[in-house]
């Protein structure tokens, strides 16, 4: 007997999402909790590093608010870092959001996705399978499949993220990707994505050109972002350094040419306002807040309107 609210579909059955059946080797179950019909709803698969810096996080969460407000679901697979970030910034945003789980649907895997996980979830690995190595490949080309585009937020390389690339493109899917810089590893896979053919994703309004253009709906509304602080031209000088790249401590100082209590001192500053944050590697890299900041920097010191 099934639990409430649990469903197993198979090909053939109503509710079994046609855009799965373009797989070569066809998931015969589709474990599913949550509502089945969402899956056969328009929908972008967005996707990233575990391991992401707020850069990627971002990213990973302003495509996703630009899909919900385009009547877009959100795909993803619940892990650790980008998946997660869009997941959230698409439940909060008031969309619906998929996870794809490399476990049965009723494991909760990882633990940080708990909240998620209650929501909309889809596997093809039975009911109470724990994770397992094998799985997760079977489970990307489940993500890739439920989507008519995969939005790639961050990615290095080697990355897990290309299973789920490869499967998107062999399914003749869109990819998206956004790049980075090419002093950065955690952007160097969606730098390859881009020079391999993947649309060049490089602000607000090209992730909105590129759901309309997909899947012939516009985004109905565009609230106000949050400002930034006025900023002196050393702080506009280090804002600009870490959006290119995170920099360590030293790298900043001989940037503006401070010692080392000056630096340590304007980084602070920085932080205080919200704009910056501490990465686990000890480089200094913007903030999701300064990042999300639709106003940018002036070379003044003060915002450009």
């Amino acid at each position: 007997m099934m639990a409430e609210g649990t469903f197993e579909l198979h090909p053939g059955d109503a509710l079994y999402p046609e855009t799965v059946l373009e797989l070569s080797d066809v998931p015969q179950t589709l474990y599913v909790r949550g509502n089945p019909k969402v899956l056969s709803t328009p929908a972008l698969s967005i996707i990233g590093a575990r391991k992401a810096s707020p850069y990627g996080l971002a990213v990973a969460e302003l495509a996703a608010k630009v899909a919900v407000e385009a009547g877009v679901t959100v795909v993803s697979g619940g892990a650790v870092g980008c998946d997660q970030a869009s997941g959230w910034a698409a439940v909060n945003a008031g969309g619906k959001h998929v996870v794809v789980l490399g476990t049965g649907a009723d494991v909760v895997y990882p633990r940080s996705s708990a909240g998620l996980i209650t929501r909309a979830v889809v596997s093809i690995s039975p009911w109470g399978m724990g994770p397992r190595k094998f799985a997760f490949p079977r489970r990307n080309r489940v993500i890739a499949a439920l989507s008519q585009a995969l939005f790639v937020s961050e990615a290095g390389m080697p990355s897990g993220t290309f299973s789920t690339a490869e499967a998107a493109m062999d399914l003749g899917r869109e990819l998206l990707a956004v790049p980075g810089s090419i002093l950065s590893p955690e952007s160097r896979g969606t730098n390859h994505l881009i020079a391999n053919g993947a649309c060049c994703i490089i602000d607000e309004e090209s992730i909105e050109m590129a759901i309309s253009r997909i899947y012939g709906t516009l985004r109905y509304s565009r609230p106000d972002a949050p400002g930034i602080a006025d900023l002196d031209p050393t702080q506009q000088t280090v804002m600009h350094a870490l959006i290119a790249s995170p920099l360590k401590v030293d790298d900043i100082a001989a940037l503006v040419s401070l010692d080392a209590v000056g630096v340590l001192k304007l980084l602070g500053s920085l932080e205080l306002e919200g704009l910056i944050e501490r990465m686990m590697d000890g480089r200094y890299a913007p903030s999701k807040f300064a990042l999300h900041a639709q106003t940018p920097f002036g070379h003044n010191g003060k915002r450009v309107n």
